[in-house]
């Protein structure tokens, strides 16, 4: 079968691939647009996604008395992710993001009615001072997914005379190439098995990372890392990198960096999965203790959210057994628990201002309670002693010995013996340093005993490291044109998104500074579009 032709063939729709069709079709272009998923779930990752996005030098940034500059970005950039200054690609796109996250995502997305939530949020500092050096981290209220509805009818709206062909649950399987130029793409109808030919003479590939699969994802895991025994998938089990590997085995296209990835050291089963394995990523309370299997505390550096994702990722790793433990008291919950995504941010999905603002400042006790009912890997006791036994039960072992739980509690509420002039705590200095910032202030608890009086009962969160997003990809030029072996553009051919490491194969190098994802997934997406769009009109 041979579906009718178009000017451009964008394959995935998520955010990348809607961006992109929503530009080709603005410019009067006819577009195909292949996704593997089914109707509802048009949009991909983004419609399950938190929403943050790093962005520089934005009227919100200004409003709240942020300095901040392109230069300035830019080196928090390089430094935080340790690009190598002779990796061209990535370093260009690197700039390109500081430079263009303004004018190119926040005002664009402001165009098209998307609206940020009234504070910017100060995420991945560094343990050291190396990372966002000013807060950049800006929310779309309603989360990504409101986003992702927005390109949706956006794309649909675009579409006048027919020009848009939209094939769900189709799975391109090769390139088609014809007197040595790109000529479109072979789909599978993932319900019938029936293959179909599409045609075009501009490919964009949008269709995700390489580790959705836990088998690509070992592979690809860096030898000098620990790599753990276990782990939970938080990334679309659809960006399994086959593509990748057909575009480097056909076309002499470059897979660069594809070891460097952007998981979450805390996650836990989702309990109504999605599929196969399918983990939730918590935002670790700062005030829970972070313990090993055993209910032994993790050191000597304390285990604390907010500074360095990259490094947690690495210390859970090389932990003894595949989990680790946050123990916390219901205070710390209610003020601080949060799971990322779209599905549990429901006063921000739903765009419910008095609530969300009742909740932050009066703690989320729904969310608490409906994970306790919902999780059987969130544990609740009056006692550390009832706690360690539900621990242990768990775990089908005797890991947690009582007393080992209680001495980890007293020795850290030993701190807090002499009044609070005489702290002397890595995690307590790290607390109070991120109160400083408002809306970290309203998100965390002032430092206090764990077993303070009142502020029970007893939690705690038993956690992996889970899988999120491929921070390489395929090598692109700033254009978003694939680049073969000896860096020259496969004819017709462009990448954007996390299929292309966000751009050039590698962008964000070995840490992200968070919140580069979804502004990742438009740059490279409207970087791909005008480049074709302006090869047509030069053609």
């Amino acid at each position: 079968m041979t579906a009718p032709a178009s000017d451009v063939l964008v394959v995935g729709a998520g955010l990348a691939g809607l961006v992109t069709a929503l530009e080709a079709l603005r410019a009067g272009l006819r577009v195909t647009l292949v996704d593997r998923d089914t109707p509802e779930r048009l949009g991909g990752l983004a419609l399950w996604a938190f929403g943050g996005m790093a962005l520089v030098g934005t009227p919100l940034q200004a409003r709240m008395k942020i300095a901040d500059s392109p230069e300035r970005a830019l080196r928090d950039w390089l430094r935080f992710g340790e690009l190598d200054p002779a990796d061209t690609w990535p370093m260009q796109w690197a700039r390109h993001y500081v430079e263009h996250s303004r004018r190119d995502v926040y005002d664009w997305l402001a165009g098209e009615g998307v609206r940020f939530m009234p504070a910017v949020n100060w995420v991945e500092r560094g343990r050291h001072g190396d990372g966002n050096s000013v807060p950049r981290y800006h929310i779309v209220w309603g989360t990504s997914r409101a986003l992702a509805q927005r390109m949706i009818a956006a794309v649909r709206g675009a579409d006048s005379g027919g020009r848009l062909t939209l094939l769900h649950r189709h799975r391109v399987i090769a390139l088609d190439r014809q007197g040595g130029r790109l000529a479109g793409a072979v789909a599978v109808d993932e319900a019938s098995g029936a293959e179909t030919r599409l045609q075009a003479p501009v490919v964009v590939l949008a269709m995700g990372g390489i580790n959705g699969g836990h088998a690509e994802c070992r592979a690809n895991w860096p030898r000098d890392r620990p790599l753990p025994r276990a782990m939970l998938n938080g990334a679309h089990p659809f960006a399994d990198g086959r593509l990748h590997h057909w575009a480097a085995d056909h076309l002499d296209a470059r897979i660069t960096h594809a070891g460097e990835m952007w998981n979450y050291a805390a996650g836990f089963p989702h309990p109504f999965p999605h599929f196969e394995g399918h983990g939730l990523s918590i935002i670790p309370c700062k005030s829970a203790l972070w313990l090993d299997h055993k209910g032994e505390r993790i050191g000597p550096e304390p285990l604390v959210t907010g500074f360095d994702t990259h490094w947690l990722c690495q210390r859970v790793a090389a932990q003894e057994k595949p989990w680790t433990w946050h123990l916390l008291n219901w205070r710390i919950a209610a003020r601080e628990f949060a799971i990322s995504g779209a599905e549990h941010n429901q006063r921000i999905r739903d765009m419910q201002f008095p609530l969300f603002l009742k909740e932050t400042l009066l703690g989320n006790h729904r969310l608490v309670r409906q994970m306790a009912a919902e999780s059987r890997h969130f544990l609740i006791d009056d006692t550390l002693a009832g706690l360690a036994a539900k621990m242990n039960a768990l775990t089908a072992s005797h890991d947690v010995d009582p007393a080992v739980l209680q001495a980890t509690a007293d020795a850290f509420d030993a701190n807090f013996d002499r009044g609070g002039r005489l702290h002397n705590d890595d995690q307590i200095r790290r607390i109070l340093h991120a109160r400083q910032w408002g809306p970290d202030r309203l998100r965390t608890c002032k430092p206090a005993p764990l077993q303070m009086p009142g502020a029970g009962p007893y939690i705690a969160i038993q956690t992996q490291l889970i899988t999120r997003k491929s921070l390489g990809g395929l090598r692109t030029d700033l254009q978003s044109r694939v680049l073969d072996g000896a860096d020259r553009p496969v004819d017709g051919l462009y990448c954007a998104g996390e299929a292309a490491g966000f751009g050039g194969g590698g962008a964000n190098g070995k840490r992200s500074l968070e919140g580069t994802f979804l502004p990742g997934c438009i740059l490279t997406a409207r970087a791909a579009a005008r480049s074709f769009i302006h090869g047509r009109g030069a053609r």
